[in-house]
């Protein structure tokens, strides 16, 4: 009796799960584009190359640019001293 009844609780926890939210910021690009809808919602598009090629497309909408911080090409600082071995 139990394992019907498990297994019935197990499928139905199983299809009434809500799914799992993805990725905000994309990993292929450097800078991203926050548009503010009009419901209080926003939407992340990282799709540019360029803090300016993304302020162009801003201009004029209720919009910000921002850099990704998800960015895989990401280079390390240039100032940055290896470590030595002592």
């Amino acid at each position: 009796m139990r394992i019907p009844v498990l297994a019935i609780l197990t499928m139905f926890t199983v299809l009434t799960a809500a799914p799992a939210m993805a990725q905000t910021y994309g990993g292929n690009y450097p800078v991203c584009l926050q548009l503010y809808l009009r419901d209080g919602a926003r939407n992340i598009e990282c799709r540019y190359s360029s803090m300016e090629q993304c302020q162009a497309t801003a201009s004029g909408l209720s919009a910000m640019c921002m850099m990704n911080p998800y960015y895989s090409n990401a280079r390390e600082p240039a100032n940055r001293q290896p470590r030595r071995g002592y």
